[in-house]
């Protein structure tokens, strides 16, 4: 594929890809202290608004249950983004099976 076939314009997603060390920095940072849940990010998909939508796929279990389910979670990381879990607004939905 070519540089212009990869191309995604702003507003755009790009397709599901494994976790750059600054996807996992941005996810380790919105869920610190989060707590009932244990989120482990798989892949993620990003979107250039005026900031950074990161759509995560995941796996959520609570600890101490055998049962594993997928989530996506979804967090907002506004230009100029440094690291701080305040600067962030997240949403979380399992995904159930139909």
């Amino acid at each position: 594929m070519s540089a212009q076939e990869n191309y995604v314009g702003v507003g755009g997603w790009t397709d599901y890809h494994e976790l750059t060390p600054k996807d996992h920095a941005v996810f380790k940072e919105a869920l610190e202290g989060f707590v009932g849940v244990q989120y482990t990010p798989e892949t993620v998909a990003t979107q250039v608004v005026a900031g950074t939508n990161y759509r995560y796929h995941a796996k959520a279990q609570q600890p101490g249950s055998p049962a594993i389910w997928a989530a996506i979670v979804e967090i907002y990381a506004p230009c100029g983004f440094h690291g701080h879990p305040a600067t962030h607004s997240m949403n979380i939905r399992p995904l159930i099976p139909r």
